[in-house]
């Protein structure tokens, strides 16, 4: 790598070791002093000092490319700090005016600079910053409900409300476009992280508030050692969802680690032998330390690029197969379409892509279960618009309600309509795509304008017709809202 780059300074290509062609054999030959002067380059002082200068812009270069971070970060300006004073480094190198030397120097200085450049863009680039926001508000969400009303000795709000709020904060998280540059990526999915492990804790606590817990001090002696770890307990997942939300200033995730495997002793040396009720009681609550343990390993995440990656996901690699899938059963039905053949009615093998769909394994990732989502969408798209394509073709216009012709009408301009939403592949800014938008909303106006005059069979069909319509528009946009893993 390092004979690599210091052939890049000089603007020559490196043959990787490779025996060189006859042609560059004869040109070596015939220039004996170009050769020699090359090799004086290289060993010139300024040139060893560049290679040295090079040698710590590759050790850095992994950390700019990987730093998920803000300007204000102590990391990021650690990193600044480095490039800034290689930079100053490589404009020391005195390269007494020979032309090789400069042009090495300089390519060196625009190394250096567009590590600079793109450590200040992912900081500052907008979806870094929306990350950010959302990241903030999903704190001070938490904040509110589960941590302060905890410190102040108050009861923690934890109920469906909250849950679902942090579903929505997520959902918008899952929206946000990283433009594939791993440092937004990994931001991303940091943050995703530790919101999902957030929504997972709550969650168990309001499927705890359920049960009739705990049992009476009466019951048992152990009981009410059980009742006061279960106090703890309450108190310790207050502390995680601090630490994971970043409202913890002095805690660890090795301390409460730590505080938890002791209620876990504690709780392995009570004797509750031969009382099934308080045996289930304690594995209840060792259930639930164990269910908070398994969120504190969660510094260190997103290091693995892996993990944030999600390209090399076997369950994103699967759903990405099915959707290659459908891909093709969405062109030949179209095409089939487009003749008039209403033969080609493929929909027990998409009902099969379906069931596919629901077995692929999403670890609880909001982004693979968006994913999913996505891919069923497709799937479902193509069999209401198959089943549309039978409907019409088995109509018989002579026994209709007035008011509910008008219906079918409709339904015959939004069957066509669906075929070219199906089989549109560009972007919100064409002229197709608002064409195609605007001929959509018309029909919506024109059900809106039909009057069932009182028919139940009509205003059913209207209204189906409608959700028919909405979907759509619904379907046009999940294609064209650029959404990425």
């Amino acid at each position: 790598m390092a004979v690599r780059w210091l052939c890049s300074l000089f603007g020559k290509p490196f043959d990787g070791g490779k025996r060189m062609d006859h042609g560059a054999q004869q040109h070596q030959q015939h220039h004996p002093m170009e050769q020699q002067q090359q090799s004086y380059h290289q060993q010139h002082p300024a040139m060893m000092r560049l290679y040295e200068v090079q040698k710590e812009v590759q050790s850095l270069g992994s950390a700019v490319c990987t730093f998920s971070g803000l300007q204000h970060d102590r990391d990021y300006k650690r990193i600044e700090r480095e490039l800034t004073r290689l930079l100053l480094e490589v404009d020391k190198v005195d390269t007494e005016g020979k032309p090789e030397l400069q042009g090495a120097r300089k390519r060196a200085a625009q190394e250096v600079e567009g590590l600079l450049r793109y450590l200040e863009e992912n900081a500052t680039h907008p979806s870094r910053i929306a990350i950010e926001d959302l990241s903030n508000e999903a704190r001070q969400l938490v904040d509110d409900r589960v941590v302060a009303p905890q410190r102040s000795g108050g009861v923690a709000e934890i109920n469906d409300e909250l849950v679902e709020a942090l579903q929505e904060i997520i959902l918008r998280l899952t929206q946000v476009k990283t433009e594939g540059r791993v440092p937004l990526r990994k931001a991303r999915y940091r943050a995703l992280t530790r919101m999902c492990a957030v929504q997972d804790v709550v969650e168990g606590r309001t499927q705890q508030q359920t049960l009739s817990l705990p049992l009476s001090g009466e019951t048992h002696e152990a009981v009410n050692l059980i009742n006061q770890v279960m106090v703890k307990v309450s108190v310790a997942r207050s502390q995680l969802v601090a630490l994971l939300m970043g409202l913890s200033g002095r805690d660890s995730c090795a301390h409460l680690s730590r505080i938890l495997t002791e209620m876990q002793v504690e709780l392995d040396a009570l004797d509750v032998s031969g009382n099934a009720a308080i045996r289930n009681y304690r594995k209840q609550v060792v259930e639930e330390i164990n269910g908070l343990l398994k969120h504190l390993d969660l510094e260190g995440e997103g290091e693995d690029t892996r993990r944030y990656d999600l390209g090399q996901n076997n369950s994103i690699r699967e759903i990405e197969a099915v959707r290659a899938h459908v891909f093709h059963l969405r062109e030949g039905v179209l095409r089939h379409c487009m003749m008039g053949d209403l033969s080609f009615r493929p929909k027990a093998e998409l009902q099969s892509l379906l069931t596919h769909l629901d077995q692929v394994d999403t670890a609880k990732n909001p982004c693979i279960r968006e994913a999913r989502r996505r891919a069923v969408v497709e799937v479902q798209a193509i069999i209401t618009f198959l089943d549309l394509r039978e409907a019409l073709a088995r109509r018989q216009p002579g026994t209709e309600h007035p008011a509910h012709r008008a219906v079918w009408l409709v339904l015959g301009s939004l069957s066509d309509l669906q075929a070219q939403a199906l089989g549109f592949d560009g972007k919100r800014v064409e002229k197709s795509y608002m064409m195609l938008e605007e001929l959509l909303t018309k029909q919506l106006l024109a059900l809106d304008a039909v009057d069932p005059q009182g028919d139940e069979t009509t205003k059913m069909a209207r209204k189906q017709a409608v959700k028919f319509a909405q979907n759509i528009l619904n379907y046009l946009d999940m294609k064209t809202d650029g959404w990425e893993y």
